[in-house]
């Protein structure tokens, strides 16, 4: 039997600024390179010290994925598996506090036998084993380094990407270098000098790009690909100006006509392939057509500064909207307002379909609760994400005459705890890594509408939370008006929520989002998008 080809390295770096897209630029070569048949992996290594992104403020940092296996991983991470359409686990999300937590166990275990312990080798040496584990049985492995080149913190994984040249060879590694052209308008000029300084860093640092993606608001002239190239050595074929783009989805297409595909296949030695982009073709097409009925479904939320906070749910949104053949509007819908501000409420009024949001902590749950009950009185059609179901279960207790009900994760001291921490987390309700993580499955009643829209019994989804329905209220569902109509495999743990007297009404307790595809929507998610365009 024929040995095995190795695997394929691609490092991808910024420069000039952070945000210049090099998580979506990433994602794109993947697609691109596995519509050409190769076997695609793909991975973050993020330098902040944070071992896992469980942690991190959404409102600065964005929503934190969720792998199938329970990993709490940056939002990149979701475009990836949009792109690729596969499923990553937690060797995907690499962080400097894992890498560092190891390096010190493997110090106090006696692994390093006395030596003295350094960011170079042994920092270093963890990371590309990390990056090499990670790789194993794919033709290719990208792997996007966080950050820009120069930030001090991602100073061990620049050195460790550019070591891994010597270590699996130079045919076997490419650079791709993310920078940006800035416009000036009083001059009315695209301006290459830092895209040249960023790349001046890069290899002041040991790496000499071998691909440059030059991102910019609008088209720059083809002269400044020819400057590029002169100033950064760069040959202008394996440059590719990146404007942007009326949808993100439209950047593995941008990249393909670029042909960039081919100079990477050539700089790594690989056949050059025909790729097959079809399917791609048709999501762009959906995602640019402008269809006859406009839908506007709310978020409750409480974060609206950064609209990454909740980047999964607004993709699984437009890619029900697509599905449905309707164009969304997305409203947001400031959680805390809608109890103090009168014009928040008459937002509500305007919706087609509302959806509860997820999140953690007790700002902004009135709103939320409120919402859930507005909603079933106004026959809204209503989603219900993690937290969202929660509310939406604390809101039919009260409707009921249960009126102090409530979560214990708001007030512990209720004395309706209709959702309460999970038994064996008792004690760790403020601590990283206590969750119910990842795939979890799920058995649905014949029956209802959660069965009719995924049509089968049993489904898995992804989830990330602590608290649950308290099944000593599970008896009185019925004169609330609601049913769980998903449960555990064991029947222990209500997964999912509807009300059979509305029109759609229905929670789950998971994240569905991030099982959504460009593609393939989520059934929940086009559920509520056909209902709303019916409304």
């Amino acid at each position: 039997m024929a040995a095995r080809p190795e695997t394929k390295y691609i490092f991808v770096t910024g420069g000039v600024l952070s945000g210049v897209g090099k998580g979506i630029t990433a994602a794109s070569l993947g697609n691109i390179l596995k519509s050409r048949g190769l076997s695609v992996n793909i991975q973050k290594c993020d330098p902040y010290l944070n071992v896992d992104a469980g942690t991190l403020n959404p409102a600065e940092h964005g929503e934190v994925f969720v792998t199938h296996d329970g990993a709490e991983a940056d939002l990149d991470l979701g475009h990836y598996e949009r792109f690729l359409d596969i499923e990553l686990n937690s060797a995907s999300s690499l962080m400097s506090g894992r890498i560092l937590q190891k390096v010190i166990a493997d110090e106090r275990s006696g692994r390093y036998l006395g030596k003295t312990v350094q960011i170079i080798p042994h920092v270093t040496d963890a990371i590309q084993e990390e990056i090499e584990n990670t790789a194993k049985g794919f033709d290719i492995h990208i792997v996007e380094i966080g950050g820009t080149v120069g930030d001090y913190e991602s100073l061990s994984f620049i050195e460790a990407i550019r070591e891994m040249n010597l270590r699996v060879g130079g045919e076997n590694c490419l650079y791709i270098h993310v920078v940006y052209i800035p416009f000036i308008g009083a001059s009315a000029e695209f301006k290459t000098k830092p895209a040249q300084n960023a790349v001046r860093e890069l290899r002041g640092l040991g790496i000499v790009p071998d691909v440059l993606v030059a991102r910019s608001e609008a088209t720059p002239p083809r002269s400044a690909v020819n400057k590029l190239s002169l100033h950064t050595g760069v040959e202008p074929e394996a440059i590719v100006l990146l404007p942007n783009a009326p949808t993100i989805y439209q950047v593995p297409l941008s990249l393909e006509n670029a042909k960039i595909a081919d100079v990477i296949s050539d700089k790594l030695g690989i056949r050059r392939r025909k790729s097959d982009v079809e399917e791609w073709k048709k999501v762009v097409k959906s995602a640019l057509t402008d269809y006859k009925k406009t839908v506007r479904i709310g978020l409750i939320a409480k974060y609206l500064d950064n609209q990454d906070t909740y980047m999964s749910i607004c993709e699984a949104l437009k890619a029900a909207a697509w599905a449905a053949e309707v164009n969304i509007e997305i409203v947001w819908v400031d959680a805390e307002g809608l109890i103090k501000n009168v014009k928040e409420r008459a937002k509500l009024k305007t919706l087609d379909g509302l959806v509860g949001m997820p999140g953690f902590g007790s700002r902004g749950s009135e709103g939320k609760i409120w919402a859930a009950g507005w909603a079933y009185e106004n026959k809204l059609p209503y989603l219900g994400i993690c937290l969202g179901m929660q509310m939406s279960v604390i809101a039919m207790a009260r409707r009921a005459g249960l009126k102090k009900a409530n979560s214990t994760e708001f007030e512990p001291a209720t004395p309706d705890p209709v959702i309460s921490t999970m038994a064996e987390q008792i004690g760790k309700e403020e601590t990283g890594g206590t969750m119910r993580l990842g795939d979890y499955a799920a058995v649905l009643e014949r029956g209802t509408l959660a069965r009719k829209l995924f049509g089968q019994e049993k489904i898995i989804d992804r989830h990330r939370h602590r608290y649950e329905v308290n099944n000593s209220y599970r008896d009185l569902f019925e004169k609330w008006g609601i049913k769980a109509s998903g449960l555990s495999p064991d029947g222990n743990l209500v997964e999912l929520v509807e009300a059979p007297n509305h029109p759609f009404y229905i929670g789950t307790q998971a994240h569905p989002e991030f099982r959504s595809r460009p593609n393939k929507p989520h059934p929940l998610y086009l559920g509520l998008l056909r209902a709303a365009a019916k409304k």
